[in-house]
């Protein structure tokens, strides 16, 4: 293996390192967001149970719709 291959390897290795600290800082910000703010969680998951109640209701009646809403309820979290 050649000195430039080597060097392009722990190129890459330091970049997939770096990538993964971001992504775990990241993740270590929402959780702290969320035990700063616990009434934000509650509210949102409260949100989404209705969503799936009125989903669940309607399921018979109106399936796209049923989906609709499941789909509301599932993107409620990720705001």
């Amino acid at each position: 293996m050649s000195t430039l291959d080597r060097s392009s390897s722990a190129s890459a290795f330091v970049g997939s390192v770096a990538g993964a600290l971001k992504a775990l800082a990241e993740e270590a910000g929402v959780l702290v967001q969320a035990l700063l703010s616990p009434g934000k969680v509650i509210d949102e998951v409260e949100q989404m149970r209705a969503l799936q109640v009125r989903a669940n209701r309607i399921e018979a009646s109106d399936p796209l719709r049923a989906d609709v809403l499941r789909w509301h309820a599932s993107r409620i979290g990720l705001r």
